[in-house]
């Protein structure tokens, strides 16, 4: 508690009230993003693009479980995990050009996947020559 003087004769008595919603939000959306980057990663890694389902039946149920929350940290914490899940099916299709590109390790046991995708990927650049800046990504 404070106390400030409204004039020399009164003084009144002031309280201050923390809100730390904020700061946990903001915790949780930390935390949920740091979950989200190494998921993403190996969901490429082990099962490939084909596996971004997972992440939208994941963050619809987050969204539509946030919407029955009566505590609105709870709500806004879910609501923050399923866009985390939606923005992750952005990621991983994006995660198979980052391994197509050598910026991560293919997975041995999918490495006849990786060089159909390449050889795809070669072609449309020869049909599309205005795409070269595709090939610039891919090292070519």
């Amino acid at each position: 508690m404070i106390f400030a003087a409204k004039n020399d004769r009164q003084i009144e008595k002031l309280s201050i009230v923390m809100n730390f919603g904020g700061i946990a939000l903001g915790a949780a959306v930390f935390l949920i993003i740091g979950i989200c980057h190494p998921v993403v990663i190996k969901m490429e890694y082990y099962w490939g693009k084909r596996s971004w389902w997972i992440l939208l039946v994941v963050g619809l149920a987050f969204a539509i479980s946030s919407l029955f929350m009566s505590n609105a940290l709870a709500a806004s914490v879910s609501g923050a995990a399923a866009f985390s899940c939606f923005w992750g099916i952005h990621e991983l299709l994006a995660q198979e050009m980052r391994v197509l590109r050598g910026w991560f390790p293919e997975n041995p046991a999918r490495s006849d996947y990786y060089r159909k995708r390449r050889e795809e990927l070669a072609s449309y650049l020869k049909e599309h020559p205005s795409h070269k800046h595709l090939g610039k990504k891919l090292g070519r």
